[in-house]
């Protein structure tokens, strides 16, 4: 077999693995998990607070910027990984140092502005401008 199908075939393989995992705790759950379904129990429930009006309710847009953050530094810790195994090749190591110098640069300049407006505090007295 080529040495080149030999990757393709061990990432097959941890996906068919995957795939029964899945299957197989699926199955576990519905046959040992105790069910005793009540009306109380078949009703929405999100975040502590009973639902009493439509689907739609009014957000305010700070929470929006509290999950962008949160996606920013997601990111940057999933960027920072692959990089530090790179790191280690003597011919991308310092082109991949320079590329990470300007991400953890610009992550720095988001996270600066967002601290200017305000938006990491937790008070809620204080609004972003």
């Amino acid at each position: 077999m080529s040495s080149g199908l030999t990757g393709y075939l061990v990432l097959a393989g941890v996906g068919v693995v995957g795939a029964l995992l899945f299957a197989a705790s699926m199955t576990a759950r519905r046959l040992l998990a105790p069910r005793a379904p009540s009306p109380a129990k078949l009703t929405t429930y999100e975040s502590g607070v009973d639902p009493v009006t439509g689907g739609w309710a009014q957000s305010h847009i700070r929470y929006v910027a509290y999950a962008f953050l949160y996606v920013v530094f997601a990111v940057d810790a999933v960027y920072l990984f692959p990089w530090a195994l790179v790191l280690r090749n003597h011919r991308l190591g310092v082109v991949s140092l320079v590329e990470m110098g300007i991400f953890i640069a610009v992550v720095l300049v988001g996270l600066l502005h967002a601290a200017r407006r305000g938006l990491l505090t937790w008070s809620d007295h204080k609004e972003p401008q």
